[in-house]
């Protein structure tokens, strides 16, 4: 099992009011799955995602990422979690507009500390992977958005992690450029990666095998 939550609670405080983001969620996802999350605006969904990818912490429950309890990691360790194991997806890309697409994917092995040859070698093979091979030196300006959401994705691969968080990744995105990122999530999570996709549209959440909907912090659907 890859990911395992226990009794989620996420309480946030605004004033004299506390709202219920995560009421309870237990999810098991098993690796290689391909799991799109659902729900309107204030659903919990999103607030389940930061969770997921140890952007945010539970303020109880339980959180478990290949046998390790993340629920109870101080920010430098979870830090450490996040950038060893999760590849994030976003919907407006987040490339640095005046770098070319070979050094926007070497990004995260900058910070993991990889000697610039292996960086270099490996956000190689992730634009081939992603079949941007040729647009290697190409800066985000010179790339179609499709092209774009390709380099993100590639970056997410690049440290070889357990997870891919995809959040609204088509959302900038139109359709036919949609089902081309789609049909590349889909073959990736073919060959073995774990792919969790938060998505408002439920022809992007048809490429996913299981789907989880959310309503007031709580999962009211989880169908196969």
């Amino acid at each position: 099992m890859l990911i395992q939550t226990r009794d989620l609670v996420k309480v946030y405080t605004m004033g004299d009011t506390e709202i219920r983001a995560l009421d309870k969620v237990s999810v098991d996802i098993d690796e290689g799955e391909f799991v799109a999350v659902m729900g309107p605006s204030g659903s919990g969904k999103s607030t389940f995602m930061n969770v997921l990818g140890c952007l945010d912490r539970p303020t109880s429950g339980e959180y478990v990422l290949r046998g390790k309890k993340i629920s109870d990691l101080a920010g430098d360790e979870l830090a450490g979690v996040r950038n060893r194991n999760i590849g994030f997806v976003f919907q407006q890309f987040n490339l640095l507009p005046r770098t070319p697409a070979m050094e926007n994917v070497e990004l995260p092995l900058v910070y993991a500390g990889l000697p610039k040859k292996d960086r270099q070698e490996k956000a190689k093979a992730m634009l081939e992977r992603v079949g941007l091979g040729e647009r290697a030196h190409h800066h985000p300006a010179q790339l179609s958005g499709g092209q774009q959401q390709r380099v993100a994705i590639a970056r997410a691969l690049v440290t070889e992690p357990l997870l891919i968080l995809a959040d609204e990744p088509t959302g900038a995105l139109d359709s036919r450029t949609s089902l081309e990122i789609m049909a590349l999530l889909q073959e990736l999570n073919r060959q073995g990666m774990t792919v969790v996709l938060v998505t408002h549209e439920p022809d992007i959440a048809r490429f996913a095998a299981r789907t989880l909907a959310f309503r007031d912090g709580k999962v009211e659907q989880d169908e196969q």
